[in-house]
């Protein structure tokens, strides 16, 4: 009986066979028998086979159909093997020089044993340096043989069947078979483990895997991935019917799901049957969830909850936000080319100048925003100092008259930020601006923090990866000098998501005067020109972005919303800001405001707000008017997007989860009963304790004119503001 079996499936691989058994044949241990196992006999690799065995009296050639795949030609050797331990070894690979000596020498230390996984080296098709992969799944087991106990890592999930030997006696005993299908390591692997009682690692590589120029097989795209879910619940039934204690099932269920996340999160590896297979995985694992598994941390913890809950639609992003997130790196303006470098470099060498200041919002889509509402109080309170907006170019017809611009990535934008002394911006100037000495960086920011934001998004995989990179976001952190706040809650989350050693100034926010400084001739000029209907209802509905989603989707039937709600209800529908290159008209009762450039204007001439999870209701609460949160997916946009308060334990108004729900508040008036009234009176008390209708004044006196703090106008209390009134008649808090 030899000491070893080295089974060799060779279908598709007759051009690399001939490597692969003489790797073996060249050992200097040479009690073993090798079975190359060919599809039939005239085939090319049996060609091969045949070859060496008239060389060899060791190589006994098998033959197993095509058909049966794999698995039928690693079965068929298994039931030739008369040795010891079996091996296998892909037809395309090698073995190590000196790996039998070195196993065999092993396995005289350890006793038999049932398994005896080993490290392998892969090596890349192309030039680059070999890496050891089973190093991560063996580097904690212990020295000698051990009970599988002792190592609950040590699953056989992610241990290719050729990265270790197995005792032949153990493989007849519990009728161990490779099962039917692709993927069947992970059911011959997790199975073998499951039965082994004694097992034993070497840190010597037994196989040299030579990675394919074409990728490995069980990677490209096709619906063979549905048989990764075959596999694992094979064995995740197998290790129910044992009675696997929890500190041996719950690392086996969690390294099968990593790999069935792997693939549903890779868009190309299942071109159809995505929704399927996401659907059966998520069954999967709530059928055979370890009672108290606790996800991993991290990406992967998300995606096990996404995965646990169900949310194919929020899991599916994954697919997306890498590339939308390169589209929106490469939109951003930085100085490209010899010549533009160039003038910028020497536009820094001349001095700053201590009367321009240059503003910028999102990401120069316009004249809009805090930015704006500063340079029009500066204009007023310090006209010494020459503010100029920088744009995109296909928005310079947006800028009001009066108002100088500079059209971004242009030598004249590069050249007012290297001589600006104030630099002003909602987001954040481009990563190649320079922060200079003796220049004021001003962050306004765009919105109170209802979803996590800056490093906080790290642990959530769709954000994080349009994010991008963290070290550089927090970067441009460092050039602030003064960021913006509206209240409390805003400040602490600024602190934590944007560390940096920047000044907090709790002023509110500038474009929020007008809620206090505007009256009904205004918001009547308004709604005239928005197109409102004399005596309608204004319902502004104004969802928030998804990360999840590639583009807008309304989320609600607003048409019907109308029908349902009452025949004196418009709706004024307001996307994000994302999705604002140009509106879509006016189709029934439902006008799209969308490119309208101020959101000021619409919140004026809406006479109630509905949204999901928008900032733009802590704005519009200023106004005092009903709002009602649209919530059919809080939990997905939470596990998603993550958040920073619990939006459904203190809402600004009523909470619909349905579009009847929704409607029907708003046909029997409960969306501005004294009970909506009351939780909107607690919103405000929270979130609104600065927007008095000074806060531009504030800025510019600080920042602009360098007044210090105590000579600032004083915030005037919530209850003694009036906010701009309302074109219907509503209850009132």
């Amino acid at each position: 009986m030899p000491r070893f079996s080295i089974i060799v499936p060779s279908h598709g691989v007759a051009g690399r066979l001939g490597q692969a058994l003489d790797s073996v044949l060249a050992q200097s241990f040479g009690d073993f028998e090798l079975i190359p196992v060919c599809d039939a006999a005239g085939s090319p690799a049996a060609g091969v086979a045949a070859g060496h065995a008239e060389r060899d009296s060791r190589v006994a050639p098998v033959h197993a159909p095509p058909s049966e795949g794999l698995a039928g030609a690693r079965n068929a050797g298994v039931r030739a093997a008369t040795g010891t331990y079996l091996l296998f070894l892909d037809g395309d690979d090698v073995l190590m020089p000196g790996a039998l000596a070195a196993l065999d020498a092993r396995l005289a230390e350890t006793g038999p044993v049932d398994v005896l996984p080993c490290e392998h080296e892969r090596v890349p098709w192309w030039e680059g340096e070999p890496t050891r992969p089973a190093a991560p799944l063996l580097e904690h087991a212990p020295g000698g043989a051990f009970a599988p106990a002792r190592a609950p890592r040590l699953t056989g999930v992610g241990l290719p069947a050729w990265s270790a030997a197995w005792r032949r006696a153990f493989v007849a005993e519990h009728e161990l078979a490779f099962p039917p299908g692709w993927f069947t390591d992970v059911g011959w692997c997790g199975r073998a483990l499951l039965r082994a009682e004694r097992v034993a690692v070497s840190r010597r590589a037994l196989v040299r895997h030579r990675a394919r120029r074409q990728g490995d097989r069980l990677r490209l795209p096709g619906a063979h991935h549905h048989d990764l879910l075959d596999q694992t619940e094979r064995v995740l039934d197998e290790a129910a019917g044992l009675g696997l204690p929890a500190e041996r099932s719950g690392p086996l269920f969690e390294q099968l799901f990593a790999a069935v996340l792997k693939t549903a999160a890779h868009p190309r590896r299942l071109p159809s049957g995505r929704r399927e297979f996401f659907r059966r995985a998520s069954a999967l694992y709530r059928g055979h969830r370890p009672a108290g598994f606790r996800p991993p941390g991290g990406s992967l913890g998300v995606q096990h909850r996404l995965l646990a809950a169900g949310s194919y639609e929020a899991f599916a992003a994954l697919r997306d936000t890498r590339r939308a997130a390169g589209r929106a790196a490469g939109a951003l303006p930085r100085p490209r080319g010899l010549r533009t470098r160039l003038h910028y470099g020497l536009q820094l060498r001349r001095p700053l100048d201590p009367d321009l200041a240059v503003y910028c919002a999102y990401w120069g889509r316009g004249y809009a925003c805090n930015p704006a509402a500063i340079h029009a109080k500066a204009r007023e309170l310090a006209p010494h100092i020459r503010g100029v907006f920088l744009v995109e170019a296909d928005q310079a017809h947006t800028v009001p008259d009066g108002v100088e611009y500079a059209v971004l990535g242009s030598h004249r934008a590069w050249e007012l930020l290297a001589r600006a002394t104030y630099l002003v911006n909602n987001a954040n100037f481009a990563e190649g601006v320079v922060k200079r000495p003796g220049s004021v960086h001003l962050q306004t920011q765009h919105g109170t923090p209802l979803k996590t934001m800056g490093v906080d998004q790290s642990t959530y995989p769709v954000v994080a990866a349009a994010t991008g990179s963290f070290t550089k976001l927090l970067g441009r952190v460092d050039r602030w000098d003064f960021n913006l706040s509206s209240n409390p809650h805003s400040t602490r989350v600024w602190e934590r998501a944007f560390p940096g050693s920047y000044e907090h100034l709790e002023y509110g926010y500038p474009r929020n005067d007008v809620y206090v400084t505007a009256g009904a001739d205004d918001v009547a000029r308004i709604r005239a020109e928005l197109g409102v209907p004399e005596g309608a209802r204004a319902v502004l509905y104004a969802p928030t972005h998804r990360d999840h989603h590639t583009g807008f989707e309304p989320g609600l039937d607003l048409e019907a919303f109308c029908e349902a709600a009452g025949e004196d209800v418009v709706v004024l529908l307001r996307a994000h800001y994302f999705y604002d290159r140009g509106g879509r008209g006016r189709s029934g009762r439902v006008i799209d405001v969308t490119a309208h450039r101020s959101s000021e204007d619409v919140c004026l001439a809406a006479d109630a707000l509905v949204t999901d999870y928008s900032s733009i209701m802590f704005d519009y609460a200023n106004l005092d008017r009903p709002i009602v949160v649209y919530a059919d997916d809080w939990e997905v946009y939470r596990e998603t997007r993550g958040v920073c308060l619990d939006l459904m334990a203190a809402p600004p108004g009523r909470v619909a989860r349905t579009p009847g729900e929704l409607a029907r508040v708003f046909r029997d008036g409960s969306y501005a009963d004294d009970g909506a009234a009351a939780l909107r009176a607690a919103f405000r008390e929270r979130f609104c304790p600065f927007d008095d209708g000074r806060a531009a004044e504030r800025v510019v006196r600080r920042v602009l004119l360098g007044e210090p703090p105590e000579a600032l106008p004083p915030v005037i209390p919530l209850a003694e503001r009036v906010p701009a009134p309302a074109a219907a008649t509503l209850v009132r808090s």
